[in-house]
């Protein structure tokens, strides 16, 4: 799986991830810190990467412009920080790889994980 690491996680994930197997890069060292969430999307859909984020906006474009992608992995957490979250985060990948490589918005939290699977249409779910 290869991974974009969003400008609110912080560079730390990289090495993390890469230790780990999974082909991570951050935003800041592949574009422009400034850029909108927009471009930001179109280089990962591009580059065939999934989003990692924090950020909940990213699951707009994609519901009201009917996207298949590119696939958002989003962390709601206080504390973002590999230490803290890694164990979950990794599995997560793991366990939904699958649709993350169709194409999802697959949301982790402190009690579960949601699985959207792309493109989403009015009234489709999917949960885990």
């Amino acid at each position: 799986m290869k991974l974009l690491v969003d400008m609110n996680l912080s560079p730390e994930w990289v090495p993390f991830l890469l230790g780990r197997g999974v082909d991570a890069v951050h935003w800041s060292a592949v574009g422009d810190p400034g850029a909108t969430d927009l471009v930001l999307m179109q280089w990962a859909a591009s580059a065939g990467r999934v989003v990692f984020t924090n950020d909940l906006d990213f699951g707009t474009p994609l519901a009201t412009g009917g996207a298949s992608g590119p696939s958002v992995v989003q962390v709601r957490a206080l504390d973002l920080v590999p230490d803290a979250i890694s164990d979950d985060v990794v599995r997560l990948l793991s366990d939904h790889a699958d649709a993350l490589a169709a194409g999802a918005i697959v949301t982790l939290d402190e009690t579960r994980t949601r699985v959207r699977v792309l493109p989403i249409h009015r009234g489709g779910r999917a949960g885990g």
